[in-house]
């Protein structure tokens, strides 16, 4: 058990519900203040090891992962407000002892509606009677630990080390950067009953809310509820996000509106939206301060579980998709299922491939229970309509989002700065960027082929055998994706392709592929031209036995009502009227 579990633990066995309920909030801080337990409670949040495998481990054993994110925050206590530190103090004490955290709960909330919320907690301690403790305590972690005294982000820390010759003319440097972030899958986010949110920014007393236009035409007047509710100031600023609006000039335009709303560096930005909005918002939160924080709550299937958690924050330029970006991962990504309600089966389906992907080369249980769920995760919208709470698909939905979930983020917070090009998500990612816009494809369904192509390419190769490939195959083809499009005949398109891959991945081709069984992955790193056609053209074959020649379900934007990407030429910088959601941003490369 951690010192710090053990520290929680003791300090909760020290007070009862009569002190916490002294009519007189400021006596009952300075006997909590003066309390030996406490002054050990503070030394246990200051020495945390946040960033550390371990800590995590030992959640995990007890239990109590829940409150792991609270206790990591905790670490930069001194700097927190009173009603942020007892609020996180309260969801820590829940993962650890439920029967012991009403009163803590109850506790925080009179703070928050008290005058004394805003004061910051090392301020207090200093006038408590054991403030000589406090600031002996505040000067030595100046030395020892500045991020728990001074922080600049609460979810961060750098570290660094160098050598240099005795002349000083030649020094060299290692800089390494650590960050923790939260992963939910969560129903009915915007439920006023759902706390999650009211946690986030009430001690804070705005949101800074940047909306996808479409959702707020859906769900404007329940986000504004939900913080109305909670008595949470909202600053809601509303973009068009389709892909043709993903460039450089709506990244300079969020910028402009932080800047006006004197955003600080350490407030986190809520946005809500697609996988275009995570991208765009995302690269102006990762450009603003260098490093402004933000929570994704991503209302389509593609943001829930690959664009909204992934650190990889973008924007195209100059004709090239994503040219622009930053490595900048949200600090709390809740996915909700019941937005999927509002989207229309052509957009639910396009986005059902991020999963399939991740199932493929990362997870046989989840790509058993793809097999086992199929079209009713469209019909029902991921368990959300057509179903009782508790029917089979409904757990079988909330089981596959969290595994999806699970498989993306170990594969991409592994290699957060693709520092390395042995990333199974990329899986469907190598030919498909070449001929998506060219085709007005869906960025799923151009990924769909990817991925069919890819597991014939492994087939060839030997890597998995007839039955494995029909089985890939035929999965994607049962959502309604596409195995196939006539795109791929302009084969000098693929190998184009091909050949910008191998530019943006360091000379390398890397191309993930299933291999061993469905589950697994290796690399192709070499495929001629020659070698690239005749697998073109042999593939073609194969497809033809599917279901619609293998062809998708409306596979191009326009015919799920978005614009045609092949046929625009700038992104729009004034919001217009909208159709409808966005195509994802290619987050999968």
């Amino acid at each position: 058990m951690t010192k710090t579990i053990s520290a929680v633990q003791s300090f909760i066995g020290a007070y009862g519900s009569t002190a916490l309920a002294d009519d007189d909030l400021d006596r009952a801080i300075e006997t909590i203040c003066n309390s030996q337990q406490f002054r050990a409670l503070l030394l246990a949040f200051t020495s945390i090891p946040a960033f550390s495998e371990t800590i995590g481990q030992e959640f995990a054993a007890v239990g109590a992962i829940q409150g792991l994110a609270a206790c990591r925050r905790l670490r930069s206590c001194l700097n927190l407000s009173l009603n942020r530190f007892f609020s996180l103090l309260a969801e820590l004490i829940s993962a650890l002892d439920a029967a012991a955290s009403t009163d803590w709960i109850v506790f925080a909330a009179r703070l928050h509606q008290s005058n004394l919320g805003a004061t910051k907690l090392l301020n207090r301690l200093l006038r408590s009677q054991t403030g000589d403790f406090y600031q002996d305590l505040a000067l030595r972690l100046i030395e020892e630990n500045p991020h728990a005294i001074y922080p600049t982000s609460s979810y961060r820390e750098s570290q660094g080390h160098i050598v240099s010759t005795a002349d000083d003319r030649t020094i060299e440097a290692v800089v390494s950067t650590s960050t923790f972030t939260s992963i939910k899958l969560v129903d009915h986010a915007l439920d006023p009953e759902q706390h999650l949110l009211r946690d986030t920014y009430r001690s804070l007393g705005r949101c800074v809310c940047l909306v996808d236009q479409n959702v707020d035409r859906y769900y404007g007047e329940q986000i504004a509820h939900y913080f109305h509710n909670h008595n949470i100031h909202l600053e809601k600023l509303v973009y068009r996000a389709m892909e043709v609006d993903k460039g450089i000039t709506t990244v300079e335009r969020m910028l402009g509106d932080l800047k006006r709303l004197g955003v600080s560096r350490n407030e986190p930005v809520l946005i809500v939206g697609g996988g275009v909005l995570a991208d765009t918002a995302g690269l102006a939160c990762a450009l603003y301060h260098r490093n402004t924080p933000y929570v994704m709550l991503s209302t389509s299937i593609v943001a829930g579980i690959d664009a909204g958690p992934s650190p990889r924050t973008c924007c195209d330029g100059f004709g090239y998709k994503n040219l622009f970006g930053a490595y900048h991962p949200p600090v709390l990504s809740i996915t909700d299922r019941f937005f999927f309600k509002t989207l229309r089966e052509g957009w639910l389906r396009h986005g059902i491939i991020e999963i399939v992907k991740m199932a493929v080369v990362k997870d046989a249980e989840l790509f058993a229970d793809l097999e086992k769920a199929g079209p009713r995760l469209i019909s029902t919208r991921f368990g959300t309509v057509n179903c009782e709470p508790e029917d089979e698909i409904d757990i079988l939905s909330q089981k596959i989002l969290g595994g999806a979930l699970r498989s993306y983020v170990a594969a991409e917070y592994g290699n957060l700065y693709e520092t390395h090009q042995c990333r199974p998500h990329a899986y469907g990612h190598t030919w498909s960027p070449g001929f998506e816009i060219e085709a007005g494809l869906l960025h799923g369904h151009a990924v769909a082929i990817g991925m069919g192509f890819g597991a014939y390419l492994s087939y060839r190769l030997d890597w998995i055998d007839e039955a494995e490939l029909h089985r890939i195959l035929r999965l994607i083809s049962s959502f309604g994706l596409s195995l196939w499009h006539d795109i791929l005949l302009k084969k000098e398109t693929l190998w184009a392709s091909q050949a910008k891959i191998v530019q943006k991945r360091g000379q390398n081709l890397a191309a993930p592929l299933p291999r061993g069984a469905i589950g697994q992955c290796a690399y192709l790193n070499a495929l001629t031209q020659d070698e690239l056609y005749a697998a073109i053209e042999a593939y073609q074959v194969i497809c033809a036995d599917y279901p619609r020649q293998g062809w998708g379900i409306e596979p191009h934007c326009s015919d799920v009502g978005l614009e045609d990407p092949s046929t625009v030429g700038q992104p729009l910088v004034e919001p217009i009227l909208p159709s409808e959601e966005p195509t994802e941003a290619l987050s999968g490369v």
